[in-house]
């Protein structure tokens, strides 16, 4: 089983620590606040009010021991920089950190993350990307080029089956699942009869979905 270790347990870290509860994962809670780690008990495995700031703290933790060691810590970027220097040269496997902005993903990066986290960055783009058409219902962007899209069925596409809209051929893009309600079908076939029911997950490159749904951008 999985062993990860989040260290800061404001918002961020126990949004992580509650969906990794929800997967069953063992989770240490990390923060200097007595009052943060009380609240995040519920949700992790253990939990200990500490100084990741202090060297000799972290090498307590068995930081070895861990698959993924995230640092949540967003209220003071300089202590982020300092515990992910810090995870990784005390043996730490993966250092996942966050990031508000660019430049500190650029830091972050240098000073021994191995992947940075934007959430807000994230959010801003699903928002804006969600209300930017009324047919979007969901966005996920993969790379940096590449995304996934839940839209609805465009209305000339009503009554035509997926193998005559063809969409690999005349839109570069694949249909990857059909959603109706709460039921998903996978990799429907080519004699699928679309309809205003449902909603399409398709996956391409960002420019080739926004071309074939007509969405400004």
């Amino acid at each position: 089983m999985k062993q990860i270790l989040i260290i800061g347990m404001g918002r961020f870290g126990r949004h992580i620590a509650r969906k990794l509860n929800d997967l069953d994962i063992q989770v240490l809670g990390i923060d200097n606040d007595e009052e943060k780690v009380r609240e995040v008990l519920p949700y992790v495995t253990n939990a200990e009010v500490g100084d990741a700031t202090n060297q000799d703290f972290l090498k307590t933790l068995g930081l070895k021991n861990f698959d993924v060691c995230i640092v949540a810590v967003g209220d003071n970027f300089l202590a982020s920089l300092e515990i992910t220097s810090y995870l990784k040269e005390l043996g730490a496997r993966k250092v996942v950190s966050r990031a508000a902005r660019d430049t500190q993903e650029k830091f972050l990066l240098r000073n021994g993350a191995d992947a940075v986290v934007y959430p807000e960055k994230l959010m801003g783009n699903l928002t804006a990307m969600r209300y930017s058409s009324d047919n979007i219902f969901d966005y996920i962007q993969i790379g940096k080029d590449f995304a996934v899209f839940e839209i609805a069925v465009p209305n000339e596409w009503l009554g035509k089956t997926i193998g005559q809209v063809d969409v690999r051929k005349h839109y570069n893009i694949n249909i990857i699942a059909i959603k109706k309600d709460d039921n998903v079908s996978v990799t429907p076939g080519a004699s699928h009869i679309l309809n205003s029911e449902e909603s399409l997950l398709v996956l391409g490159k960002d420019k080739d979905i926004r071309s074939a749904f007509h969405i400004l951008g």
